[in-house]
């Protein structure tokens, strides 16, 4: 038969890639395998959300579906949760939420909305792999623009200063149909501010295009940093299109627990997509998360200091190693660095590592171009305690051959 032509130049999958390099391998206890791959959280669902997921899978109607859009129920709470968490949303309700497989999924549904094939998509780089893979299928040209942490700080190329959303405005075009941020960033987990992402619901605003913010890691900002205050705007809808995932903030990441959160009348328009791509998300993890969202704030305020620690001990500690690589930015589940053989691409270093320091990473070049010489670290997969001996294998390893 024949095959589509669009996907077949579509990428592997990053993390498929990489862990496919050490299939079959075995670790000794006194040498594990370093995990820095894939953003999971070490800690497990709290025991109250587990032992009452064991009751749910008993019931019969549990392995049923639901509305597409979600249960009336969850939703109400889901509402309720932004309306605690995010500064000015009273008016969030039930009808602007669907609950999707993740928020991979919830990213489709707001591209299908807003675009079609041979439309453009601002993207920041470095972005998420999903995200570039998710554009390429969907033949939308990803225009991507550089984040500063990439070049000298608060420099453009040709040696100006520019704002992040001047470098976006300027590219806009009349096939631009959306702007993709993702904050805290995967993979660089730098956190936009609350006045950037003002200049950017402004621009998409006067150029009425999306402003899509997937905000997985919303739930580990840095101290004292509160979430954007868009959903306060009267007409916040009709240039705002926010993606969620409570499967980091509720460490649900396997029951796949996202959503799409926009005006009203876009959701109506997102269940035509929803209905003949999943149906719905499952009940299980619907009632997962309402039970999340009514319990567990200071379960998920807990984790999150406990990442924070972790990110400082991480950073502190790979800082102070003497091993050639940079530590380019940080924040929630990641660390971006850079290399230190610019001859090497980011693929050859990270199998390099996997194999000779038996450290497992992503390739800079999974998250956009020119990025050859930067690798993603993962550091959410370790306990606070295997954290030194992580940094360690850093300063251990011989450049690669060639």
């Amino acid at each position: 038969m024949q095959l589509s032509a669009r996907i077949e130049q579509v990428g592997t999958p990053p993390i498929t890639a990489v862990k496919g390099w050490i299939k079959g391998r075995t670790y000794s206890p006194a040498r594990p395998l370093v995990d820095l791959c894939q953003a999971i959280p070490d800690y497990p669902p709290a025991r109250g959300l587990r032992q009452y997921m064991q009751k749910l899978v008993t019931q019969p109607q549990v392995a049923v579906y639901t509305p597409d859009e979600g249960l009336e129920e969850v939703r109400v709470e889901v509402a309720a949760w932004y309306r605690r968490h995010y500064a000015g949303a009273e008016a969030l309700s039930a009808e602007n939420i669907c609950l999707s497989i993740g928020a991979s999924q919830a990213f489709w549904l707001a591209l299908l909305l807003v675009a079609e094939s041979g439309d453009e998509v601002i993207i920041q780089t470095p972005a998420y792999f999903d995200h570039l893979m998710a554009l390429e299928t969907l033949g939308i040209t990803p225009i991507c623009v550089a984040d500063t942490l990439c070049e000298e700080p608060g420099k453009r190329r040709d040696g100006g200063a520019e704002s992040l959303c001047a470098s976006i405005e300027a590219r806009i075009t009349p096939r631009t149909r959306a702007i993709v941020i993702v904050t805290p960033s995967n993979p660089t987990g730098k956190v936009q501010s609350t006045a950037e992402i003002e200049e950017l619901y402004a621009c998409a605003h006067r150029h009425n295009i999306a402003l899509v913010l997937d905000e997985t890691y919303n739930a580990f900002l840095p101290p004292g940093q509160a979430p954007h205050h868009l959903f306060n705007k009267p007409d916040w809808g009709r240039n705002f299109i926010h993606l969620a995932s409570f499967g980091k903030t509720f460490a649900l990441t396997g029951y796949r627990a996202g959503a799409l959160i926009a005006d009203a009348e876009l959701i109506q328009r997102a269940l035509k997509i929803q209905d003949s791509m999943v149906v719905c998300q499952p009940r299980l993890t619907q009632l997962a998360i309402a039970w999340g969202c009514r319990h567990l704030d200071a379960w998920v305020e807990h984790n999150a200091e406990s990442m924070r620690q972790r990110h400082d001990a991480f950073c502190s500690l790979f800082k102070a190693a003497e091993h050639g690589f940079e530590l380019c930015s940080s924040g929630a589940f990641f660390a971006w660095v850079k290399h230190p053989w610019p001859q090497a691409s980011g693929w050859q270093v990270a199998r390099h590592l996997a194999e000779h320091a038996d450290l497992i990473s992503l390739p800079g070049e999974a998250f956009g171009p020119g990025l050859h010489q930067y690798l993603r670290l993962a550091f959410g997969n370790l306990k606070h305690e295997d954290v030194a001996a992580a940094v360690e294998r850093f300063t251990r390893v011989l450049p690669p051959r060639g």
